[in-house]
């Protein structure tokens, strides 16, 4: 492969723009592609593999970071640690102010677990990775088979092949037709698991039954499963509810239509359609309209009529001034909107390849990613076709129906057990405490007005309670949820602080004490307190330089309310403009570069 030198951070692709947003506890857009070898995985010897994966492929060994418009990916130096797997699947990979890889590998029994954020990339960059990782892994731990280190890409490709937005180098500014209008579908009731026990249900088939199957009907392999995933959701609909189609969403490889080396985003979806209200339906019938529709839509002229509709918002300069936090609202209430427009998902990555000499220690590829409601994912290798239900509902009737009805169709399945470590649920340290701090702030507020009405009904002094526990409670929670990343900590406490002193100075009778003494003070102890912070931890530029620059920009509030005659003694405010002044020079002078570069990758728009 190129050796070429690239920038330390790069911008999001389109499709990956919109996770940060909207992840979380109940969907964490985290997904898992694994290997099942023929015999236990030892821990050193993957270890090893990942070394020398993660150097071949340096773009998985990024940090995701927040600017003042888009997030992008920052290059680390962290280095990927494998561990036996202990913890549920598909848990939480990006925690906000924290500076974490986006994927993680783990192991258990005969399994090599990769999972990532989908931010991060797709379901093809992956598989690359993982069979990388595989490759390396039976190297080292079968050393006496001596085994050739065969090369599964490319050699000539290049880290910016790897690299490539896709979307923007397909897109059209001018698309042909408008998008289709969008209909609200049959949703799925019913209890929802807890975090961290999402129901997984994986079985095995042989690809070549179903294929036999398939051609009976003359349809491909996906057009099938479409229909029986479709039926298997019919079964459970009520008469009343059958109003509303059943939708699916089924992800595309663009790479299959567009060529492309990226291993970035490079997906769209197709949303086939049946309605069930009505009429005498047959499954034969579902498999004729759902092969229709993959007809009508899986054509290069209609996904790029997709990826155009895609950029279309991301490429508006007027949404692109917007700040992040009003552009993170938006995409989180456009997804809230969207959810009823799918009933589940369906996911087939296809066929995974690995030269003959790897074979005979491997026996299968899965694939399952986290969700909130019903999503399918299949993938084969040789002739095992591994399909998996995640779910985030209790009931599991939709995977029973699923695999009743490949029975009836002559596909005997296997279920697959024990693939998992026992559950145990997710640990938060400091959480309860700060439940319990929260609920002793209300406590304290509420037995305080309940004394003021019953022994002194003519005095407010409750009010004064309530406003001090309120300040409090502010006060740490910020603290609480801004831990990981002191520096922003300081940042915001320099926001908080202030206002709450300023808010207190108004309602007893304006002293400008909070302008005087409090706000240059608070102000002079973060910035100092950044400065220390940055010189203990040993923090590289990039770590520290926006928030010194905001705290040299807050620095000079002061000043500026100098000029409005609001303090009374303006002998502190003066000297904490006139350092953060000096500061903010210094970084101009000593760290030039520094200072404009972050300020770029910061304010990218």
């Amino acid at each position: 492969m190129f050796s070429t030198k690239k920038n330390p951070w790069r911008k999001l692709d389109n499709a990956a723009k919109i996770f940060p947003a909207v992840s979380n506890r109940r969907d964490t857009r985290v997904f898992r592609f694994y290997c099942e070898c023929t015999d236990p995985v030892e821990g050193e010897p993957l270890q090893e593999a990942l070394n020398k994966t993660i150097d071949i492929y340096p773009l998985f060994q990024t940090v995701l970071r927040k600017g003042l418009f888009w997030y992008y990916m920052e290059k680390s130096s962290l280095r990927p640690q494998v561990k036996e797997e202990c913890d549920p699947p598909c848990l939480n990979l990006y925690h906000r102010d924290q500076k974490n890889l986006l994927f993680q590998v783990t192991y258990y029994k005969t399994r090599i677990n990769f999972e990532v954020f989908h931010a991060l990339t797709d379901g093809t960059g992956a598989i690359q990775f993982l069979k990388e990782l595989v490759k390396n892994y039976i190297i080292l731990r079968y050393p006496q088979a001596k085994l050739p280190d065969v090369l599964l890409t490319e050699p000539d490709l290049t880290t910016q092949d790897h690299e490539t937005d896709s979307f923007f180098k397909y897109y059209n500014r001018h698309p042909d037709k408008k998008g289709e209008k969008k209909h609200r579908s049959y949703q799925l009731i019913g209890a929802k698991t807890d975090y961290g026990d999402m129901n997984i249900t994986e079985s095995v088939v042989s690809c070549k039954m179903l294929l036999k199957k398939a051609k009976e009907y003359g349809v491909s392999l996906t057009v099938l499963l479409t229909s029986v995933l479709m039926w298997a959701i019919y079964e459970e609909m009520t008469l009343h509810r059958k109003k509303r189609p059943v939708v699916l969403m089924i992800p595309v490889n663009l790479r299959n239509y567009f060529t492309s080396s990226s291993m970035l985003n490079f997906w769209g979806w197709i949303e086939p359609a049946y309605s069930f209200h009505n009429k005498e339906v047959s499954f034969e019938d579902v498999v004729s309209r759902v092969q229709d529709y993959f007809k009508r839509e899986l054509t290069k002229e209609g996904l790029e009529q997709r990826v155009s509709q895609y950029m279309k918002l991301e490429r508006n300069p007027f949404l692109r001034l917007f700040p992040l936090e009003f552009k993170n609202l938006a995409m989180q209430l456009a997804v809230r909107l969207a959810k009823n427009e799918v009933t589940a998902v369906f996911s087939n990555l296809g066929v995974v390849k690995l030269p003959e000499e790897y074979c005979p220690y491997i026996r299968r590829f899965g694939v399952f990613t986290s969700t909130p409601k019903v999503e399918l994912s299949t993938c084969s290798f040789q002739d095992d076709l591994v399909i998996s239900f995640a779910s985030g509902y209790q009931n599991q009737n939709i995977e029973r129906n699923f695999f009743r009805l490949l029975k009836k169709l002559g596909v005997e399945s296997n279920l697959l057990t024990e693939q998992f470590p026992e559950k145990k649920r997710p640990v938060y340290e400091g959480l309860k405490f700060f439940q319990w701090f929260s609920f002793s702030c209300i406590a304290a507020a509420c037995i305080c007005v309940m004394v003021n009405i019953m022994f002194t009904p003519k005095s407010n002094w409750s009010v004064f309670v309530i406003g001090g526990a309120l300040s409090m409670w502010g006060t740490l929670a910020v603290g609480f949820f801004k831990r990981h990343n002191l520096l922003k900590n300081g940042i915001w406490q320099m926001l908080v602080l202030p206002l709450v002193c300023v808010v207190w100075d108004l309602c007893t009778g304006w002293h400008a004490w909070s302008v005087d003494y409090v706000l240059p003070g608070i102000y002079l102890t973060v910035q100092t307190s950044i400065l220390i912070i940055t010189k203990l931890q040993k923090l590289p530029a990039e770590e520290y330089m926006i928030y010194h620059i905001m705290a040299g920009l807050l620095g000079l509030l002061p000043f500026a309310l100098v000029l409005l005659h609001i303090p009374h003694f303006a002998l502190f405010c003066i000297l904490c403009s006139g350092l953060s002044f000096m500061w903010l020079t210094a970084l101009l002078i000593f760290k030039k570069k520094d200072f404009f570069t972050e300020l770029y990758k910061k304010l990218h728009f």
